[in-house]
Order: C-alpha cells, then structure tokens, then sequence
C-alpha cells in the first residue's frame, strides 16, 4: 500500500514540476513581447491570452504537487499542538466535508466547460486567435489529479489513526533544519563561537 502512495505522490510531483516550467517559458515570452512591442513597434495581440492561459495551467496542476508536498496552508499554531491521530482525525473530517465534494464539482464542471468548447472549436477573441479548449481540458486534468492525491491523503489518515504516526511521503524541497545541518558537516558549537571571535577581531583590527 505504501509503494502505491509513494507513486501517486511521484505523479503528482511529476507533473506539477513539469508545468512549472511555464515559468521558464512565461518569462521568455513576456521578454520578447516587450522587445518587439516596444524596439520593433511589432506587438501580438495573442500574447497577452497566451500568457493568461499558461498561468492558469501553471496554477492548476501545482493543486496536486502541493497536497503531495503538504504545503497546503493551515492553522498550524493549533494543528502543531495536536497529537497524529488527532490530526488525522480532523483532517478527514475536513476532507470529506469540504475537499471532496469541492473537487468533485471542479473535476465534473471542468469537463463540462472542455466539452463544450471542444463542440464549437473555441476561440479567443482577437485579430490572432487561439484555441481555448485545451487549456480548458487542463481543468478537469488537475481536478482528476488532485482528487486522486486527495484520496491517497485520506487513506494516510486512516493508516495514522490506526498506527498513531504519519506514514511518509516523498521528500522533496525542504527548510533548512540549521541543527541536522551541523552534524551533517560535523560543525560543534564551540566551533561557530571561534569562528565569531575571528571575525570579530579581524574585523576590529580593520
């Protein structure tokens, strides 16, 4: 079951790392737009839909990377009180009350809204259009992915309650811890208090 979890959350971070890159790709457009607007005196007019849409997709798929990553934001100065099974507990209230049928009601509108641009083949409204219902379908995509990374969450939360820990997940970007950092580079205390006065010194000699 573990190894299951593990590949969701690759999944997940797979693709939201994948998307990310519209970053990359957004700066370089948005360079070349100014460039040619404003030393060409060549604008586009579908630039500006482009880069709207590329944000979109950018934002939507880091739904599911982001709930891999636990980074989601929540009220951590009473969650970090609170005992693992209390707060598998209360995530899977809040799961079932809210995160489900909410991203039931994306993924079901978002195909909805695909659907029915891919009938009429729709189109931006400029001198230049562009197709519309491809992005579209990034909707109900990240509505899919995000359910199905909500769902290994919940079956986290059952596996804590029943186990009384957080079973683990994939690591990825962490905060530094400065105290791990230490060991790792085998650096004492006494060590950093030298290094202080040296400086100190070196410094006042200046």
């Amino acid at each position: 079951m573990q190894n299951l979890l593990l590949k969701v959350d690759k999944l997940s971070t797979f693709i939201g790392k994948l998307f990310a890159w519209a970053a990359l790709l957004l700066t370089l457009l948005i360079s070349w737009e100014v460039f040619s607007r404003y030393v060409l005196n060549h604008p586009h007019a579908w630039v500006l839909d482009l880069q709207i849409m590329m944000y979109g997709a950018m934002f939507m798929t880091a739904g599911a990377y982001t709930l891999a990553k636990d980074g989601h934001v929540r009220g951590d100065v009473l969650y970090g009180f609170f005992k693992p099974r209390t707060q598998a507990t209360l995530d899977l209230i809040l799961y079932f009350l809210f995160f489900i049928p909410g991203i039931i009601a994306l993924t079901w509108a978002g195909w909805t809204f695909f659907s029915e641009s891919l009938a009429i083949r729709e189109q931006t409204f400029n001198a230049d259009p562009l197709p519309v219902y491809p992005f579209k379908f990034i909707i109900p995509l990240s509505g899919a992915i995000l359910l199905l990374q909500g769902i290994v969450e919940i079956i986290r939360c059952i596996m804590c309650i029943r186990d009384g820990e957080w079973p683990s997940r994939e690591e990825d970007v962490e905060e530094v811890d400065v105290d791990k950092l230490k060991a790792m580079v085998h650096v004492k205390d006494e060590d950093i208090a030298a290094l202080d006065k040296y400086v100190t010194h070196e410094g006042a000699n200046k």
